[in-house]
């Protein structure tokens, strides 16, 4: 026998399943941004041309977002407009700071980030970029905790 308030409790979990994924996709869809708009190049065209360099850091790019944005979700807490709130500030603020950490780490590392997106050949390089990404991601993640 199920309990009386289960299916009202089912209904409001999924409504905040909904939230939560729109609010993230939006996140993951700031992050991308940011990560192409702080990328030497056009990292997206790079991507759509194919480029196997552009698509290993994009996709690496994603993935940290994603660390980031889970992190966010899963500390959020409190009531509905706190979680949402949290989530979306916290989730900003990581994106951030994982933009400016693997730009700053590129520099130091002394990589040409822009020949290495434009290269038609998969290069080391752009795994170590990945890996920058990934790394960072998930030190940003957290440090949200």
């Amino acid at each position: 026998m199920l309990a009386p308030d289960f299916w009202p409790t089912v209904g409001v979990n999924i409504g905040l399943i909904a939230v939560y994924a729109v609010i993230g996709a939006v996140l993951m869809y700031v992050g991308y941004f940011a990560i192409d708009l702080t990328t030497p190049g056009d990292l997206r065209g790079l991507v759509r041309e194919g480029r196997p360099n552009a698509v290993v850091v994009a996709a690496a790019g994603l993935v940290s977002m994603a660390f980031i944005v889970i992190t966010a979700i899963y500390i959020s807490g409190g009531g509905f407009l706190a979680g949402i709130l949290n989530t979306s500030i916290y989730g900003l603020v990581g994106i951030i700071a994982q933009v400016l950490a693997v730009r700053g780490l590129e520099a130091v590392s002394r990589l040409d980030v822009d020949a290495c997106l434009h290269d038609d050949r998969l290069t080391a390089d752009s795994f170590v970029i990945a890996a920058m990404h990934v790394a960072l991601g998930l030190v940003v993640a957290v440090a949200i905790i």
